[in-house]
């Protein structure tokens, strides 16, 4: 499968903005031949959780409609964040929702709230891993700074080809964006596909605003860096192969060493 990351910026808390500029380029990725599309974390408001006035949406709200039509009207997968208040709950998830073509959704819930900067004060962690069988690969889901936390990934990894890490990580710490994304991929014997948003937005960790880079990556089993862009609105792609992750598995049986 052809895999695509959309590396963007956002639109600050203007979501039909957002969508205006990424419906071209998804069109566009898919046109490319990619069966899959990757937008970024909060690809539709920023990462407005703590700031006042901010509007979460019901699960099912116009995010995941956009996702879910986008998937239909060209034909491929497409996943990305948006907040979204589950039923019966107070605060808003960040939720993960990843749109089949059939009309199907699935959502992973981000379990890991960045405590750095309070955001577990706003934001409701989620409890489930979620691995998704998209045409022959399995796709397990993560978000941002689960990334630190490679014991999630460690569970899902037997049953896994590619993980999609959608991301709203600044600028001030890209190289452990980047060293994190290589080393999920290696210890795993896994793609790893990392789609981070670029420009600026009002900061949560103190100061007026903070920046990000994108580095963008897909990164193969081996974690050799097949695709990545830096600092500018661009789509990477690379194609990904589950014959190839149980290739590097038979030849080098790290996996079954874990204790």
């Amino acid at each position: 499968m052809r895999i695509a990351a959309v590396q963007h910026d956002i639109v600050w808390a203007d979501r039909h903005a957002n969508f205006d500029r990424l419906a071209p380029r998804i069109a566009a990725a898919a046109a490319a031949g990619a069966g899959l599309v990757l937008l970024t974390e909060t690809f539709s408001t920023g990462f407005g959780f703590t700031e006042p006035g901010f509007e979460p949406e019901p699960e099912g709200g116009p995010s995941s409609q956009f996702l879910a039509a986008q998937a239909a009207e060209h034909g491929v997968w497409i996943g990305g964040t948006c907040p979204e208040v589950r039923p019966g709950a107070t605060l808003p998830s960040n939720s993960f929702v990843l749109a089949g073509p059939d009309g199907t959704q699935h959502r992973y819930r981000k379990i890991h709230p960045f405590s750095h900067a309070g955001e577990q004060r706003f934001v409701a962690a989620g409890d489930q891993l979620v691995t998704v069988a998209v045409d022959g690969l399995r796709v397990s889901l993560f978000v941002c700074y689960d990334l630190r936390f490679a014991d999630e990934f460690w569970q899902l990894a037997t049953g896994t080809d590619v993980y999609l890490v959608p991301a709203n990580w600044p600028a001030k710490r890209r190289e452990h964006w980047m060293a994190l994304l290589r080393a999920r991929a290696i210890e795993n014997q896994a793609y790893v596909v990392g789609c981070n948003r670029v420009g600026t937005a009002p900061s949560s960790e103190g100061g007026s605003t903070l920046e990000y880079s994108g580095d963008s990556m897909i990164i193969d089993p081996l974690g050799q860096v097949l695709a990545t862009a830096s600092q500018v609105e661009t789509t990477i792609v690379a194609d990904v192969e589950p014959a190839t992750v149980a290739d590097v598995r038979d030849r080098f049986r790290f996996l079954q060493d874990r204790r």
